[in-house]
């Protein structure tokens, strides 16, 4: 279907990819994964004949189509909404204007009539007579109304416009569909209902994402970018993952009997199998797991930060206790009439359709922003540390990560150059890393930082929002299982439904007209139909 023979990029010394070799095949979903830097969005841009390799070649099978998903939001704000689904399918789009175009002649002629003649059957045979409906049917399904079906682009907003450009990717059923973050600035609905569409979807599927959950609901085959290459490996992103791991740790036993380790990789492809085969994952429709040769797992080269959060002191029974509070703007309640106590030990996520109420929260309880009404109070043993969505204040002051992660030491050892460049060796910060300028991080570097600064802070109760924007999946990773073995309390917000799933023992939702606080997974709390019925409800 498509395949990449002999490719090579390299940008200056760097070399991204050596001599690369390798193809995609129908009816499977591949999710690209590598280290920041590793060259994923440049493979797809490659890919998707956006950018050219220093030397190889992209083969796509005569006949097929492939369609990307838009990057730039804004490209098509002088469009129409329909309009710009249409254009998804380039063949289609140019025969209907040409045809539209004749129609729309004052002198029409003979020969204009025999030329639309031969558009209308080409037309007919890309099923042209139809798209209006079906590229009308995408967006309903992504819950953009009929009402702005013929706006244009640029009076939709940010999401809207996501929304849109997704169905402009998926309309007319591409043979190849290549999404660089497809669930970036995506509603969990939404979110839902392209995984469901992805796991259906017969055709192959290219895809980057930092969201696990995502990749192991839709992905047959895990590709990874390592050492300048690229190998798939069938399952989902959980399976490479836990294979790869015990990979790593089979390696370093050097003494292990090498049938030891082959029985031990065995029993896990079997158990994992097993799992597989009871869910809804696109994995259980393709290839099997249990097929997959055992020399194929293989230990990655991927380095994990080490994330560990102590407490300096256990705080007591009396966390947070929240009165009648409520925040409005402009005129209109982000959430109103909250009572909740938190208990000791709570996993709090922060949850809302109108996420401007989540950070409006966390200002409140961080003494940043007056509430409207209402109170709070913080039990006398707590110490809180806060991660905010918006984090580049504390970096606008130019000085080398050793100094500034000096800035949050308490003790004179923490201040010690040698304690420092441990704990930011940790956090993959090693060498002359170390001495980087604060002012020029990139955005996973930022927040690598203040997770440093987070845990010299060793507060028993850490507010988090968003914290896995910018993050890599192995950085991720780490975090979450870090979180997992917390034992203090937390309230966090992300659109990370695997963080969520696996870190959450309580959701709180604001909404307009209250609170829902329930004692649930997040799995269970948005699958519930009492729940369901209750936000529409308080959303409505």
């Amino acid at each position: 279907m498509l395949s990449v023979s002999n490719l090579s990029v390299q940008f200056g010394k760097r070399v991204l990819f050596d001599e690369v070799n390798t193809s995609f095949t129908s009816g499977n979903c591949y999710g690209i994964i590598g280290a920041n830097g590793a060259g994923k969005s440049t493979f797809l841009k490659i890919l998707s004949g956006k950018q050219d390799a220093n030397s190889g070649n992209v083969f796509l099978e005569p006949g097929k189509r492939l369609s990307v998903l838009e990057q730039n939001h804004n490209a098509y704000d002088e469009s129409p909404v329909l309009e710009t689904v249409l254009k998804g399918n380039t063949s289609l789009f140019k025969v209907k204007s040409e045809m539209d175009m004749l129609y729309a002649k004052e002198d029409f002629s003979d020969s204009d009539g025999d030329r639309v003649g031969e558009l209308q059957i080409i037309f007919e045979e890309m099923n042209g007579w139809n798209s209006d409906s079906e590229a009308a049917a995408l967006l309903s399904n992504l819950e953009i109304p009929e009402v702005f079906h013929y706006s244009l682009m640029c009076d939709l907003d940010g999401k809207q416009k996501v929304r849109v450009l997704l169905a402009q990717a998926l309309f007319g059923n591409p043979d190849v569909l290549i999404m660089d973050e497809p669930t970036n600035d995506l509603d969990y609905d939404t979110i839902m209902w392209l995984e469901d569409f992805l796991a259906n979807y017969d055709n192959t599927v290219i895809v980057v994402s930092h969201d696990r959950h995502f990749l192991d609901a839709v992905c047959t085959h895990i590709s990874d970018i390592d050492f300048g290459k690229i190998h798939h490996f069938s399952g989902n992103y959980t399976f490479w993952y836990e294979s790869s791991q015990l990979a790593a740790r089979q390696r370093a036993q050097q003494n292990k009997k090498s049938e030891e380790k082959k029985k031990e990789l065995q029993e896990f492809i079997a158990r994992f199998s097993a799992n597989v085969a009871k869910s809804k994952q696109a994995t259980s429709r393709k290839k099997m797991i249990d097929k997959l040769d055992i020399e194929e797992i293989k230990p990655s080269s991927r380095r994990y930060p080490a994330i560990i959060y102590d407490q300096e002191r256990e705080a007591g029974d009396q966390i947070l206790n929240i009165e009648n509070l409520s925040v409005s703007k402009d005129g209109v309640f982000l959430f109103k009439n909250v009572h909740l106590n938190l208990a000791k030990g709570d996993k709090v996520i922060i949850y809302a359709k109108d996420t401007r109420a989540i950070s409006a929260l966390y200002a409140i309880l961080m003494g940043e922003r007056k509430a409207d009404s209402g109170s709070f109070d913080w039990g006398i043993t707590t110490s809180q540390a806060y991660l905010p969505l918006d984090h580049d204040s504390f970096f606008e002051n130019p000085m080398n990560l050793v100094d500034w992660l000096r800035q949050y030491a308490k003790t004179e050892e923490e201040r010690e150059e040698v304690f420092l460049r441990g704990f930011l060796g940790k956090m993959l910060f090693s060498g002359e890393e170390a001495l980087k300028m604060s002012n020029v991080l990139s955005g996973g570097e930022k927040v690598r930082c203040m997770l440093s600064k987070m845990m010299m802070e060793r507060a028993n109760v850490l507010l988090l929002e968003e914290p896995t924007n910018h993050l890599d999946l192995e950085s991720i990773t780490a975090f979450n299982n870090s979180l997992n073995n917390f034992k203090g309390t937390l309230l966090f917000s992300t659109s990370d439904h695997a963080f969520a799933q696996t870190i959450g023992t309580r959701i709180i939702e604001l909404t307009p007209k209250g609170v829902i606080d329930r004692h649930a997974t997040f799995d269970e709390y948005m699958t519930d139909t009492k729940i369901r019925e209750l936000r529409e409800k308080m959303l409505g």
